[in-house]
């Protein structure tokens, strides 16, 4: 077999032109004086702006999306496109991350989620100075009154009176049943009374009574209106899960702990109307709690034919769940009760909604009671208000098509 022979001619051409292609591809030398920094005023690559240049795929793929033209948007339902006006609300809240944030939230409760993703073509854009709107005017004759309770209500931080009690027993109804007025809760094992504030005294005067209930907490949360508050106190519980082989192997096994989360997660976004006599409020409780650990004995082997007896535990949990839109008069009184739900069996307190007392001292059953109301301004001086004359507290129904998510 013979092979091709270069000359030696030809084979310095060769490498003379792959000498001068890698030369050519290599990038320009930087200036003298500058040193291996970026050139004076140069911008750093991380804020440059990259070429907005499609990826090469992106032509290739079926669903990459149809460019339209013209810059028309649909007008089939006479949508206009409205810009309102958020900064008589969020000049005051220098200390709030995105306090439009709350605006776009009550406008979704109002008008709901579907309204959004559905016919007919809508928007919604917010930013901390203005809120961009483009539905049609039924929307935007919402969206405008929800606005207006921002812009023109209070911008001055109101206080909400927070007070836990716990009944042993649930028959407090029979003599505090007239004076409360009841309205309907989509929450399973949950009741809400609407009460007048002398009345509400009434009730806390014949609670306070019984020898099976114990007042745990008030407090006042100040909050901005329509922006959401959040109190919670989570800690861990430990438990013996499982049991391993040692590896040291004296003792045979080593128990494998476990953590359970209990405690409780509320938020409220309270939301008054411009003239300060209606309320609307957002409440949000999540409540997990250890009611026991069950034992189980387990028989483990040993090498010298005998057994190992030792205990894992199973954490049993009640759990609460709370996510309800409230609507009251400001000078009456919510009463909420979350029903006969079990008590941990420790000692150790909470300083806030203390959990360990939330159903009671005693191991068993009992029955909590969160009363919630509106105080006014925090810069006031806020009286209790007198017994007088028991009245009828009257509910104000409310009903949107937001489906459990706002």
């Amino acid at each position: 077999m013979r092979f091709p022979l270069f000359s030696s001619l030809s084979l310095f051409a060769i490498v003379a032109i792959l000498t001068c292609d890698f030369s050519n591809a290599q990038a320009p030398a930087a200036p003298q004086g500058q040193g291996f920094g970026l050139p004076g005023g140069a911008t750093p690559p991380s804020l440059q702006q990259s070429p907005q240049t499609p990826p090469p795929a992106a032509a290739n793929r079926p669903n990459a999306g149809q460019v339209t033209g013209g810059g028309q948007l649909p007008r089939s339902a006479g949508q206009e496109h409205r810009v309102y006006d958020l900064t008589p609300y969020t000049r005051y809240l220098t200390k709030h991350d995105h306090p439009e944030q709350a605006v776009v939230d009550w406008i979704l409760r109002e008008t709901g989620t579907d309204v959004w993703f559905s016919e007919p073509f809508g928007f919604m854009n917010a930013s901390r100075d203005k809120l961009s709107v483009y539905h049609t005017p039924e929307v935007h004759n919402l969206i405008g009154g929800i606005v207006d309770r921002f812009v023109a209500g209070e911008v001055e931080p109101q206080i909400m009176h927070l007070r836990l009690m716990t009944v042993g027993n649930p028959n407090w109804r029979a003599r505090a049943h007239m004076l409360m007025t009841h309205v309907p809760v989509d929450s399973p094992g949950v009741q809400a009374w609407i009460l007048s504030k002398e009345n509400a005294a009434m009730v806390l005067n014949l609670l306070r009574q019984r020898t099976d209930a114990r007042e745990v907490q008030g407090v006042d949360m100040p909050v901005f209106n329509g922006q959401t508050e959040n109190l919670s106190q989570i800690r861990g519980r430990n438990y013996v899960r499982n049991v391993r082989e040692s590896p040291n192997g004296w003792p045979p096994y080593e128990p494998e702990t476990g953590e359970v989360l209990e405690g409780y997660r509320l938020s409220l976004s309270p939301l008054l109307s411009t003239d300060g006599r209606v309320i609307d409020c957002m409440i949000k409780a999540d409540i997990d709690q250890v009611d026991k650990l069950n034992g189980v004995e387990v028989e483990l082997p040993l090498r010298n034919q005998q057994i190992h007896r030792t205990r894992i535990e199973v954490p049993q949990v009640v759990s609460w769940r709370l996510h309800e839109r409230f609507r009251w008069e400001s000078d009456k009184v919510l009463l909420l009760s979350c029903g006969v739900v079990a008590s941990p069996e420790r000692s150790a307190g909470s300083s806030l909604l203390n959990l360990d007392a939330f159903t009671g001292t005693t191991s068993g059953r009992a029955d909590a009671l969160l009363f919630i109301a509106f105080r006014g301004r925090a810069s006031e001086n806020l009286t209790t208000p007198s017994m007088g004359v028991p009245q009828t507290a009257s509910a104000i129904p409310y009903a949107a098509p937001n489906r459990g998510r706002y």
